[in-house]
C-alpha cells in the first residue's frame, strides 16, 4: 500500500461551514447571555468548550474523510484477476481439528527443546 489516498479539500471545507457556523452562533449567545460586567467569567468556559468541540469535530471529519476516500479506490482483490463471484471462493487445503484438551493448535506447538510442564502440558 503506497498510503491513504488524499481527500477533497473543496468537500471538507463545504461539510466543515455548517458545523462553524453552528458553534460561532453558539458562541455569539454565550457571549451575548453573559451578566453585563461578567461577560468574560461568564461565557469563557462556554466558549472554551465549544471551540474543542469544533476542533474535535473538524480533526474527525478530516480523517475520516481520508480514510474514506481510501476505501473508495481500495479493491480488496489487489490486481484483478478474481470477479466479486469469485471472492470468497477460497477452499481450506484440511480442515484444522483442534480437541479442547489442547492450549494451541498442532502448527504452532511444534517447537524442539520443549520441557514438560506440570500436569502434562508441555513449554514452547
Amino acid at each position: 500500500m503506497d498510503g491513504l489516498s488524499r481527500m477533497d479539500k473543496a468537500e471538507y471545507e463545504a461539510r466543515m461551514q455548517a458545523e462553524c457556523r453552528r458553534i460561532m452562533g453558539r458562541i455569539a449567545d454565550a457571549v451575548n447571555e453573559a451578566l453585563t460586567g461578567n461577560v468574560i467569567g461568564g461565557s469563557e468556559m462556554q466558549v472554551r468548550d465549544l471551540m474543542a468541540e469544533l476542533r474535535r469535530k473538524a480533526y474527525e471529519t478530516a480523517v475520516q474523510m481520508r480514510v474514506d476516500a481510501h476505501e473508495s479506490t481500495f479493491s480488496p482483490s489487489g490486481c484483478g484477476g478474481q470477479s466479486a463471484g469469485e471472492q470468497g471462493a477460497f477452499q481450506p487445503q484440511h480442515d484444522v481439528v483442534q480437541r479442547p484438551d489442547q492450549l494451541v493448535a498442532p502448527a504452532l506447538g511444534r517447537r524442539r527443546n520443549r520441557k514438560p510442564l506440570s500436569g502434562g502440558q508441555v513449554a514452547g
